[in-house]
């Protein structure tokens, strides 16, 4: 295949607990870019740095870094300290839709509809939200304010059982966050360029869509076109664009929410750097929407190039 497209590095891997399903989404990427005409580069991340990519010449960088640094801004402020354009959110959003706390106060403010919350700073003890979470009422979920991949995240039944639940969340973050459970159905709405793809409903075996759910269960099923209400189709897919727009998002993302069975709907967050794996959702809703993978990442990669190229406008003019 001639090579007329940009030479664009695929960043996977990384430093956190996430690094296993980065190093899927790479080269799940980087293959899609491979058969759609581009000169790929694979840059396996293996400590916090981007030590060594400029030695490639890239003219673009496909950012598959999930988790820690990859996900947190941390990544993309050296690539625009490199001058390097960049798939996905600018540094501010990306540290922004890693922090579920900070989503959630922007949330509130945005009228994103949301679960109610508490958050527990790294210097309160365990048990201290005992007493404030009985007007939540069990079970309500557990879970570190940073992190993705469900790591670290219970449903906790009983009183008794929030002291461990909290002691396993701050394992990987201090913060950690109890939510009021949602009894309700698991929805997903992938996000391109500002645009809604079709919904995925994900029916689980487990208690919720952990980490083995979301890599490892086969029993774990995605339901698309949806059994939904039109009302409540657009009533989710709007607050997955106000959820978007809440924290200034960009090419791609992914909002899961939850449908409770009470009528309600309640954002959970929004992934900045959704999956690129075989069983990741938003490749799913692109093909549904009739994407196919390899032009899903095309796509992204020209929207990273486009809004590069309006910014060295904006600069030159200004």
């Amino acid at each position: 295949m001639s090579r007329s497209k940009p030479r664009t590095a695929v960043l996977m891997g990384g430093v956190g607990g996430e690094r296993e399903v980065s190093l899927k989404s790479g080269r799940a990427v980087a293959a899609a870019l491979d058969r759609a005409g581009y000169d790929v580069i694979p840059f396996e991340v293996n400590q916090p740095s981007l030590e060594g990519l400029e030695r490639h010449r890239p003219d673009a960088a496909f950012v598959a870094l999930h988790g820690a640094f990859g996900e947190d801004g941390t990544a993309q402020l050296m690539l625009e300290e490199m001058g390097l354009p960049y798939t996905g959110s600018s540094p501010r959003a990306s540290r922004l839709g890693m922090d579920k706390l900070a989503s959630k106060r922007l949330f509130i403010r945005h009228a994103v509809p949301t679960a109610d919350y508490l958050a527990i700073g790294p210097d309160q003890q365990e048990d201290a939200a005992a007493e404030t979470l009985a007007d939540f009422g069990y079970p309500v979920v557990c879970k570190p304010a940073t992190g993705g991949s469900s790591l670290g995240v219970g449903l906790v039944r009983r009183p008794e059982a929030l002291v461990n639940a909290v002691r396993e969340a701050r394992r990987h973050a201090d913060v950690v966050l109890v939510e009021r459970y949602v009894h309700g159905r698991e929805l997903t709405v992938g996000v391109l360029d500002g645009r809604a793809l079709p919904i995925i409903e994900l029916v689980v075996e487990n208690e919720f869509f952990d980490y083995s759910a979301k890599y490892e269960d086969g029993s774990t099923r995605y339901l698309t076109p949806v059994a939904l209400l039109p009302t409540i189709y657009r009533k989710a897919t709007d607050a997955a664009l106000r959820a978007w727009r809440a924290l200034g998002c960009r090419h791609m993302a992914r909002v899961d929410m939850l449908y409770g069975y009470d009528g309600t709907l309640s954002v959970l967050e929004v992934n900045t750097i959704p999956g690129f794996t075989p069983r990741s959702l938003l490749p799913m809703a692109a093909a549904q929407d009739g994407i196919e993978f390899p032009d899903l990442c095309d796509r992204i990669v020209q929207a990273a190039l486009r809004d590069a190229a309006l910014a060295r406008r904006r600069r030159l003019s200004a």
